[in-house]
Parts: structure tokens; sequence; C-alpha cells
């Protein structure tokens, strides 16, 4: 019989749930729920009841101690990411850090740096090139169908309100970018490949907040390709499409388009195509935040198969800081007003 998977979940707030529902529904895959921690011990106890997890902490070094994990999963907000990061490796264990990776450039760096030095696994949780419709288009671009891909725009503008579920978003100096900015930009990785330089304007529309709520950028990949990447938490659009990220992406043959109602339009020669490319809505999900649960499961399922196989998994932190440094150069290209190259 397989050895079966020991995960331990670290942090159970608001986005955990996704996490949580995610890796007992894969139960089946061979996966065991076994510690959840949390330093409030109340959202650890419900975590634990609400998923009969038998393990239950408020301190990760003692969740590690008494769990016998294969795989850790941190949850948490990105100022404690180095040091879970570090325990977690430091015990051999395989480790999957929530997006995003650091709160610099420099730390994703170290984090890297030690589990490369360590041989061991580690990954960042980015979802959204595991949301349903993005996959789809992935496959339509991988099949050749519009042809090679040469200019694209993703957009994701809401005026959703994020900040009830997540009120620390407001005190964020660097907001957007590393909140819904780091998941577009690797959009735009995986669509267009990697990036040779790109420009940004940022904005901060709400005066409530301290960051910015609202970026701009132009990209130029190496293939010759552009993208227009923008993400906003101020829009004042009606009907909100939240959570869709719109996608148009034109291509050497034809061309696809991503609706706010998960329609996918694709277009080559003369013919035109739609589709439905809505995720299903798991039992544990809701409208509408069904397409971004379902990815959570996506990822945790194929970080798992990749961990299984003894192979990097595709959001590696090798992969991940080329995500991150397009980020980081967002911030520099704002703040010079010129053009700048990724540093990975």
């Amino acid at each position: 019989m397989a050895k079966r998977c020991r995960v331990g979940v670290v942090g159970c707030g608001f986005f955990s749930q996704n996490h949580l529902n995610s890796w007992h529904s894969l139960h089946a895959q061979g996966v065991d729920l076994v510690a959840v921690c949390d330093l409030s011990r109340e959202q650890a106890e419900k975590a634990a009841k609400a998923f009969s997890v038998p393990g239950i902490h408020t301190d990760m070094a003692a969740m590690i101690a008494e769990g016998d994990l294969d795989i850790v999963d941190i949850v948490t907000q990105v100022n404690s990411h180095r040091a879970l990061v570090s325990q977690s490796l430091d015990a051999g264990i395989a480790t999957i850090v929530q997006k995003p990776f650091g709160r610099s450039l420099a730390e994703c760096e170290g984090m890297l740096a030690k589990a490369q030095a360590s041989g061991q696994f580690l990954a960042v949780h980015e979802n959204f090139r595991f949301q349903h419709p993005h996959m789809m288009i992935s496959d339509i671009l991988a099949s050749g169908k519009i042809g090679d891909p040469t200019w694209g725009r993703i957009s994701f503008r809401t005026g959703y309100d994020i900040y009830s579920g997540q009120p620390y978003l407001r005190e964020e100096e660097r907001f957007i970018l590393t909140d819904v900015g780091v998941h577009v930009l690797d959009l735009a990785r995986v669509f267009f490949g990697e990036v040779h330089h790109l420009s940004a304007e940022l904005q901060r529309r709400d005066r409530d907040v301290k960051g910015e709520d609202t970026a701009t950028m132009m990209l130029r990949h190496l293939s010759g390709a552009v993208s227009v990447v923008e993400c906003t938490y101020a829009s004042q659009q009606l009907p909100d499409p939240f959570p869709a990220t719109l996608i148009e992406i034109e291509g050497t043959r034809g061309a696809l388009r991503l609706g706010a109602d998960m329609s996918l339009t694709v277009s080559s020669g003369d013919q035109s195509t739609t589709i439905n490319a809505d995720a299903a809505v798991l039992s544990w999900a809701e409208r509408p935040w069904h397409v971004v649960q379902d990815s959570v499961r996506n990822t945790c399922q194929h970080i798992l198969n990749r961990w299984k196989e003894g192979k990097p998994a595709s959001v590696s932190a090798v992969d991940n800081i080329k995500t991150y440094a397009l980020c980081d150069a967002a911030y520099e290209a704002a703040g010079s007003g010129n053009a700048t190259r990724p540093k990975h």
C-alpha cells in the first residue's frame, strides 16, 4: 500500500478555509490532514473540529515535532513567511507557502537559496494559473490554434469589498501588486513567456488604504509579444466582474477573449466559437468564489502529484521568484518612470 501523505496547515484564517477544504477533499488521493496551527487557539480548534483534524497547535515548532509531517502548507500573512518556511525546511519537510512569496525580492532569494542548499521541496501557492478558464486558455495556446501570441490584455478590476475578510490589507504599504498583482503577472508569464522589461503606473484611489490599489503595467516579453496587465480594487463599474480575470489574446493566426460571464470566444481564420469556461461549483464552494476555490484545490492537487513523483511543482520557488521579480520591477519602474528589467 502506498504511503499516505500527512499534511499540516499553518494559518486557519479567511483564505485558509479554501486550503483546508482542498486538502480534506484529497483524502481519496492519499492525503491525511493531521494538524492545524494558528496563533489563535480558538481558530485552530474551530478548523480542527470542522475537518476532524487530530493535531491542534498554536506553535509551528510543536506541530512539526509532534506531527510526523510530509507537507506543511503555510497560509499566513507575508511577514511570517521567512521564519515559518525556514522552520519547515530545517525539519526536512516539503513546504508550500502562500503568495506573495516574501516581503522583498531579497527575502525570496534567501528562502530559495535555503531550499536549494538542502535539496528540499519548496513551492508557492500561486493558483491563478490553475483557474479552470485559465487552464483552458493555456491548452488553446499550446494547441497552436491561434498561432503564436503577439499581444494580450489581462485585467482584474473590481470594487468588491475584499477588506471585510482581510482588513489587514488596508495597512499594507505594498498593496495590490503583492496581493492580486502577482497573480495576473504570473498569468502573463504563463501565456506569453518570460519578460524582457516592463513599465508601470501605480495609483492610490481609495484614501483609506496605505498602499497602491491600482496598477497598470505594460510588458515586453522575450518572445516579442506585448501584454498589458492591470489590476484595481477601486473600480466603479457595474455589474462588477469579481472575481473574474478578463483576458484578450491575439496571435498570428487568431484570437481569444475570456469574458466576465466565463464565456471563452476563440477565433481562427473565418471561424469563431464560444464555449463556457466556468469552473464547477465544488460541494464546499459558493459563488462567486467558486472559480478561485476550484483553483485552490487544483493547485493542491498539482503540488501533491509533483511531490509524489519527486519532481518540482510548476509553481516551485525557482519558478515563482520570476513572478515576484516582475512585481519588484513594477515598483521600481513606477518609482523611476523608466522601463525596468526584472532581476530574474
